[in-house]
């Protein structure tokens, strides 16, 4: 929704927003280009006549706001269909779709497109360090999107997705997750059937190899040509990374049985080096060549809170992840090992994601930290389950219900090469900054 408005007020609407709890970056980025945030949802946010009032999927009826554009008769719609309506309609619009790694492969889908020259719009669920926002309009005819699965609204229960009509259509990895309003993982690979169903002929969908229920997916029917990566050797791939170095930083990219290059680069993970692939063979649909794609990912800076290293004091180093799903967290806890070797992790996780928080990934969780030497788990008073059990079975784990106990608890323990590793989809309670700012009181 950031990002949306950030794309009307480009287009040269007056745009204002009303939310709870914005924080950074997006805040940040909207103060800075005139739009004005208005905190909660008081009926008298609309007495400037909107008009049109694009609402976002976490309103339901019942919100004040809502409930006054409703009696009022004021002209509403979603953001993914003003998005198409406005923008997208007629635009090549390049989607990057899946359960992980939306946000990062869209950021190397655009900044690749950018370096090539060809300038594209975008909106993206992040702040690509590149470019500094979440999203513009740029120059027809490429626009990207990260293509989320998530329903549309209170009045339009279809994923966000199937709004954006793609040309080019990448899929990276299909789980169970949104557990709030998914029912099971064949209904989500339902809505990804939608999706695959309006690429044109002459368009491309871009699937992980690896990934049995995009398989399952494509089973049902697709009219679009398909290409299939890989980022190991033994899967049959058209496209396939090979000679990975042990933390990702470093592969060659193969089509066809032949190299066409190799990507040396700043980021870590295999879940990277998989979006990398994926980003690199939707480049090269829009006619971008692989040696170009290469150029732009040895350019690319990462997105913020995508393993962002937030401060090194006097050693320890300490990172910022957007990791919300045991898949997800495995990963990047792989990737940092990679990199790092047997110096400390410490992992600090704040199961916030709804579907984390109703306790539908508990049973994995335990198994997707074991990566870290250390492991902190906040438990907040409202979280539906005991944490309890998940700590059984790792080595030096350990649960909170504070914040501030975190924190004391991680300074007290911080030695010169450790990596703290802080995880969760939201705030975490202001936990990076307080906690940066203790360790540099500890001096």
């Amino acid at each position: 929704m950031g990002g949306i408005a950030l794309l009307a007020r480009e287009a040269g609407h007056k745009v204002s927003g009303s939310d709870e709890n914005v924080y950074p970056p997006m805040s940040t980025q909207l103060e800075q280009q005139g739009i004005e945030l208005m905190q909660g949802y008081d009926p008298e946010h609309l007495n400037t006549n909107p008009d049109i009032v694009v609402i976002g999927n976490v309103m339901s009826r019942g919100n004040p706001l809502v409930e006054a554009v409703l009696d009022r008769q004021i002209n509403y719609t979603s953001g993914p269909q003003w998005l198409f309506q406005h923008i997208l309609s007629d635009r090549w619009v390049l989607a990057v779709s899946g359960t992980h790694g939306k946000t990062s492969t869209a950021s190397m889908l655009a900044w690749i497109l950018e370096s090539a020259g060809l300038t594209p719009g975008f909106l993206i669920g992040g702040v690509p360090e590149n470019f500094g926002l979440s999203a513009r309009l740029g120059n027809a005819p490429f626009f990207v999107v990260e293509a989320d699965e998530y329903d549309t609204a209170f009045f339009d229960k279809r994923s966000k997705f199937v709004h954006y009509r793609p040309k080019t259509l990448a899929i990276n990895n299909l789980e169970f997750d949104h557990a709030d309003i998914f029912n099971s993982l064949d209904d989500i690979k339902r809505q990804f059937h939608h999706l695959i169903r309006m690429v044109p002929a002459n368009g491309q969908v871009i699937v992980n190899a690896a990934e049995n229920n995009i398989s399952d997916v494509l089973q049902q029917g697709c009219w679009t040509p398909v290409i299939r990566f890989s980022d190991r050797e033994g899967v049959e791939a058209e496209w396939c990374a090979v000679n990975c170095s042990a933390d990702g930083s470093r592969f060659d990219i193969q089509v066809d049985g032949e190299i066409k290059g190799q990507l040396e680069w700043s980021l870590i993970g295999m879940h990277n080096v998989q979006n990398a692939m994926s980003a690199i063979i939707a480049a090269h649909h829009a006619g971008v060549s692989v040696e170009k794609g290469i150029i732009g990912l040895n350019g690319f800076e990462n997105v913020k809170r995508r393993l962002e290293l937030k401060a090194d004091i006097n050693g320890v180093r300490v990172y910022d992840d957007f990791a919300h799903h045991p898949t997800a967290i495995a990963s990047t806890l792989d990737g940092l090992r990679g990199r790092v070797g047997e110096q400390r992790i410490i992992a600090l996780l704040e199961p916030r994601s709804n579907t984390m928080r109703m306790g539908v990934h508990k049973d994995a969780l335990a198994h997707s930290l074991t990566g870290a030497d250390q492991v902190i788990l906040y438990q907040p008073a409202d979280l539906s389950w005991d944490l309890g059990d998940t700590v059984k079975s790792l080595k030096d784990a350990k649960i909170y219900n504070s914040i501030d106990h975190i924190v004391e608890t991680v300074r007290q323990a911080a030695k010169n090469g450790d990596h703290i590793l802080i995880m969760s989809n939201g705030a975490f309670g202001g936990i990076h900054t307080k906690l940066v700012d203790a360790l540099n009181e500890s001096k």
